[in-house]
């Protein structure tokens, strides 16, 4: 049994929190199909197979900011009138990709498995590309030296053709030498 998910889906749960690339809790959840509480009690179970840079809580402050960048909140009810999500009662646990990857070892279903899976190949796959992107910047950075090393040189040569064909100044009249009559 094979879960499959939407190319793009699991990009777009990987967030950019204090320097590291993670996925929060619910996101996790809903990916492998379990309820956030579950996960929860499954990490909290197991905590040391989760240290500081496998997983964190955020902060107030860093829910607050991250809330307002994504609108796919669930922010409205089944009948509209309800604010599901507007006032969290528990700040979400944010795992690395390492986190990731222990949760399979705590979350022991064939669907987690190879959800987990797809996961870890996203996040493979977003590494290479940031390095490639990498490449090309250090590329375009020397790229850039070197023109302006040839426009530095260009400015001297373009300094030394304007003497060069510029008018020369008007000669000051030479004082005689000799006796005047």
């Amino acid at each position: 049994m094979r879960k499959s998910i939407r190319p793009g889906t699991i990009e777009s749960k990987i967030y950019l929190i204090r320097g590291q690339k993670v996925m929060l809790d619910k996101d996790l959840a809903s990916l492998y199909g379990v309820p956030t509480k579950r996960l929860k009690e499954q990490v909290k179970r197991n905590l040391r197979r989760f240290p500081a840079d496998f997983m964190f809580q955020l902060t107030w402050k860093e829910w607050d900011s991250l809330r307002s960048h994504f609108a796919t909140l669930d922010t409205a009810g089944k009948d509209g009138g309800s604010k599901r999500g507007k006032h969290a009662k528990y700040l979400p646990y944010a795992f690395s990709e390492n986190g990731v990857a222990m949760l399979s070892s705590v979350l022991n279903s064939e669907g987690a498995i190879e959800v987990n899976i797809q996961i870890m190949r996203t996040f493979t796959r977003i590494r290479e590309i940031l390095l490639s992107h990498k490449d090309l910047a250090l590329k375009l950075n020397a790229l850039e030296r070197k023109t302006s090393d040839h426009d530095k040189k260009f400015e001297i040569v373009f300094q030394i053709i304007r003497k060069l064909v510029a008018e020369p100044p008007p000669e000051e009249p030479k004082p005689q030498i000799g006796f005047h009559t």
